[in-house]
């Protein structure tokens, strides 16, 4: 799967798992509601800062959000071990 897909997958789930909109979801991070939808529909990436924000709003799900963690941020658990 390619990366862009992959955060493309990311966002969709991490939204719709929070119960969340698009516009709702934009606002959380901070960003205009046309960011998430691009991202969302593979046109864009977030950038860096948008992307560890992304990942603290992951952890913060707790076990709702560990396979998100697992499958998207694998690297970030070797680095916790």
């Amino acid at each position: 799967m390619t990366e862009q897909l992959e955060i493309t997958k990311l966002i969709r789930e991490t939204r719709q798992r929070l119960g969340l909109t698009q516009e709702q979801f934009a606002l959380k991070l901070g960003v205009s509601y046309q960011s998430v939808n691009r991202w969302e529909n593979g046109r864009t990436k977030p950038l860096p800062l948008a992307m560890k924000q992304i990942k603290q709003i992951v952890k913060r799900m707790g076990d709702r959000g560990k396979d998100l963690l697992d499958k998207y941020f694998p690297s970030d658990l070797k680095n916790a071990s």
